[in-house]
């Protein structure tokens, strides 16, 4: 019997749609969708957010450069950006390189873009120069490892001039086969291999410096396969350098792994700031140093969550913000939501960028848009 190709596509289609239908939480983020609607996203009083740029294929994190450009990493694109907000006219996008391997993170320094690749952090030179034709990049290293898994990375600047760069665990829970994996470090743009700032970090793809103190907070992804509700993911804080996060041997605040643990009690690692949602994905993350939002978000933490990949019930697909006080990170809310609906994600946050003016860029690379997050301050507002 000879089946037509349409008639195998149909129930091809429907097949997914039945399996789809059964465990949603594996394919929230995954299933081609539109993209949100502006209205579903639900803010606090006051704010109000915008499409920012719309062509942006797989948006990941942001680094803001010289005035009115913001560059743009990405990982499945394999491609950096830079995203152009010029004298009022419509905002371009300059694709500055193509084929690099998960180009997740970017930053930006006197002049120069630095961009990580997997195992290597390439610069390009004088980059805003003319953004139609960008400079070759130069490698400043390639002594990090190759491995895919976990291999994208987030990178910045920290008060020290230094370039961090994190190190993910080449698995889901694993003892570390190398000596960077599971770590975050820092490395000296003069010339020398990377330092270990702190390990036991299972896969950090997002941190920033308190605007105060200038010390280390993270965000770290849970292991997978512990059920729904364990283990957190984790808002980290580093108070000195070398301390140990707990990972592969315990989770959380006091989770022992069942594979892992090595008789090793919780107590012997550095517990989190504050515990996340179960397998949200927390990445990008940002202090809110600005002056536009209310006096409540001052010195706060605005955290992307992408969304959980595997749980049956999917959670995540948000912006949350966590009030620190006193080095203390005292509450954990939503700040934006609404692209999770009815078990399928019309997108996935990324990172977040305070700009010069105060307002919050919200990246999304299932849609490919970066978002703008205002405050306008309208009567009844919460300050």
């Amino acid at each position: 019997m000879r089946v037509s190709r349409v008639a195998l596509a149909g129930g091809l289609s429907l097949a997914l749609l039945i399996v789809v239908g059964c465990i949603p939480g594996q394919f929230a983020g995954f299933l081609p969708t539109s993209a949100a609607e502006l209205g579903d996203i639900t803010l606090p009083p006051g704010f109000r957010i915008e499409l920012y740029a719309a062509d942006v294929p797989n948006a990941r994190q942001m680094a803001a450069g010289p005035a009115g450009v913001v560059f743009v990493g990405s990982r499945s694109e394999g491609k950096v950006y830079a995203v152009v907000d010029r004298d009022g006219a419509q905002r371009q996008v300059h694709v500055l390189a193509s084929g690099l391997n998960m180009p997740s993170g970017v930053a930006f320094r006197d002049g120069s873009l630095y961009v990580a690749a997997v195992n290597r952090v390439l610069r390009f030179r004088d980059v805003a120069r003319d953004l139609t034709k960008p400079p070759k990049p130069e490698i400043v290293t390639d002594a990090y490892p190759s491995d895919g898994h976990h291999g994208w990375k987030f990178i910045a600047f920290g008060p020290d001039a230094k370039l961090y760069v994190p190190v993910g665990a080449p698995c889901n829970v694993c003892l570390p086969p190398g000596p960077l994996h599971a770590t975050i470090t820092r490395l000296d743009l003069a010339g020398g291999r990377p330092e270990i700032v702190a390990r036991g970090v299972r896969n950090s793809v997002g941190f920033d410096f308190h605007p105060t103190t200038g010390q280390l907070w993270f965000t770290d992804n849970g292991r997978d396969m512990l059920g729904d509700d364990q283990p957190p993911d984790e808002l980290n804080h580093v108070t000195r350098v070398g301390e140990h996060f707990g990972f592969p041997h315990c989770h959380g605040a006091a989770i022992r792994d069942p594979d892992q643990n090595a008789g090793k009690p919780c107590s012997e690692f550095t517990s989190p700031a504050r515990e996340l949602g179960p397998h949200v994905a927390a990445i990008g993350m940002r202090f809110y140093a600005g002056r536009m939002f209310p006096e409540k978000y001052q010195g706060g933490i605005f955290i992307a969550e992408h969304g959980s990949w595997n749980r049956s019930t999917p959670i995540g697909y948000r912006v949350t913000f966590v009030n620190v006080e006193n080095g203390r990170a005292t509450s954990y809310e939503a700040f934006a939501s609404g692209w999770l609906k009815g078990g399928v994600a019309s997108g996935r946050p990324a990172d977040v960028l305070v700009m010069p003016d105060g307002a919050l860029l919200i990246s999304d690379d299932k849609a490919g848009r970066i978002y703008r997050v205002t405050y306008s301050g309208l009567p009844g507002s919460a300050r």
